[in-house]
């Protein structure tokens, strides 16, 4: 097959040659924004005359009829023809004849393929910013059903302070926030269009650079066409923020899986997000979350795959930034994904509650209460750490628990310990307790989910007026 490129060529290159630097496995993913694209640039072309009424309307025909032939699943793509770019051309060559070859007047695929991504991330990031807040709506709902429901905190993994499980959700609530505020901040960094750079030194041809970004919905354009071709730091952005969005996911898949284990017995996830053993009938897997979490290590190598291609990559386009898209796709696909299954898994799980909350009676998770007690009444704190440390530690030896020591006992060891030493070691009064802003305090979680609240409706009304 004659390549579109190929005047300056005497040799055919071979089969396994083209198949090593063809990009249409991937890119065909593009196929839409390129189509976009492509007509935005001919209207452009007829707009500053460059092309003729006739010309830009034969051209937009046969874009459209391409367009209609992707969504009906007909379209097809070779290796020949190496990249969405030149198959889509050559599609339009055996559409509408040789004026298709008037449409790649004044640009490049180099300029292309970058308007083709910030095409395709603007739209990718728009629908994990909706996704993040679905997420975010069932852990704040989540949370609500669950203000009085208790569970131990943990630091180092071990039983540290009771607290609201509804505190729980709302934590990760405030990572997911962060993480939608992330994704929002980088489409200043995306919404710029680098269509009509061309090459790397723009063009002789009197295009207008504005009214193509104009008709492509981008709010702005590069100054710098070098820049323009070259920047790929727009994905560099949205695979950080994917990697941090799918830590913050990774970390609660990390804490499921721990609930639904046999020691823990905290939570169960329903059948549609766990699975089975083809050896051991009893078992009953956290396969959804074990895989969230394995997946984060994908997402981050996309994000350092790129760093490494693009560390000493001069000026401005080489082959080297074909590898720029893989990662991208694979990266958008896993966290649409990951996000709808989060939001299904937390949804749907059941809580255990009361193991829950036996499971700060039977620990030492109350031993700050009686230190803070003792200090409230009037002992110096790393006193009453020491005290309560060494009552811990009898404790332990004697397999009882700080609730099951006498009130003579107590008062053994110092006097200002009363009758009401029990109403503060016991959980619910450790949680009502903690009232300090932020606090897991039940009133104070009332609030947050009340904050909560508000933010997502105002989110809501900010995206309907836009």
């Amino acid at each position: 097959m004659e390549k579109l490129w190929g005047g300056r060529f005497e040799g055919k290159s071979e089969a396994w040659i083209d198949a090593f630097g063809a990009s249409i496995p991937f890119d065909h993913q593009l196929a839409q924004q390129d189509i976009t694209g492509s007509l935005a640039h001919v209207k452009m072309l007829a707009k500053t005359g460059i092309l003729t009424e006739t010309e830009a309307e034969q051209i937009i025909f046969g874009l459209n009829s391409i367009k209609d032939k992707l969504a009906a699943g007909i379209l097809t793509f070779t290796i020949e023809n190496e990249d969405i770019h030149l198959n889509i051309e050559k599609h339009l060559h055996d559409e509408i004849g040789p004026v298709a070859g008037k449409l790649h007047t004044g640009r490049s695929r180099n300029d292309q393929v970058a308007t083709d991504m910030h095409l395709y991330l603007k739209e990718t990031v728009q629908e994990v910013i909706k996704k993040i807040q679905l997420f975010r709506q069932v852990l704040l709902q989540k949370a609500e059903e669950n203000i009085d429901t208790i569970m131990p905190g943990y630091t180092h993994l071990q039983h540290a302070q009771p607290i609201s499980f509804a505190h729980h959700m709302m934590a990760y609530y405030g990572m997911l926030t962060r993480d939608q505020e992330r994704f929002n901040e980088s489409l200043k960094r995306i919404d710029i269009s680098p269509l009509g750079c061309a090459a790397l030194a723009g063009t002789t041809f009197p295009i207008d650079r504005a009214y193509s970004a104009e008709l492509l919905g981008f709010s702005s354009i590069y100054e710098n066409s070098l820049d323009g071709v070259s920047d790929r730091d727009f994905i560099l952005e949205f695979l950080s923020d994917s990697s941090i969005l799918m830590m913050h996911l990774s970390r609660l898949c990390e804490e499921i899986i721990l609930w639904c284990s046999y020691e823990f017995q905290f939570i169960e996830l329903t059948d549609t997000f766990s699975t089975g053993s083809s050896i051991m009938p009893q078992k009953k897997n956290p396969d959804m979350a074990e895989l969230i979490r394995g997946k984060s290590g994908r997402v981050y190598g996309n994000l350092f795959s790129l760093l490494t291609v693009l560390k000493g990559l001069p000026l401005a386009y080489n082959k080297d930034l074909q590898e720029d898209k893989e990662g991208m796709f694979d990266t958008s696909h896993t966290i649409l994904t990951s996000l709808d299954i989060m939001a299904g898994m937390i949804e749907s799980m059941t809580l255990n509650k009361d193991i829950m909350e036996n499971a700060t009676e039977k620990d030492f998770s109350n031993a700050t209460e009686l230190a803070d007690y003792l200090a409230n009444k009037g002992l110096p704190f790393r006193q009453a750490h020491e005290i309560v440390g060494k009552l811990v530690l009898e404790c332990t030896k004697k397999g009882i628990y700080l609730q099951d020591i006498s009130l003579e006992e107590y008062q053994e060891i110092t006097p200002l310990i009363e009758a009401d030493i029990y109403q503060t070691l016991a959980s619910k009064t450790a949680i009502e307790r903690r009232h300090s802003f932020g606090g897991t305090g039940f009133d104070q979680v009332k609030a947050a989910i009340e904050r909560g609240k508000a933010t997502l409706k105002e989110e809501h009304q900010k995206s309907v007026t836009k």
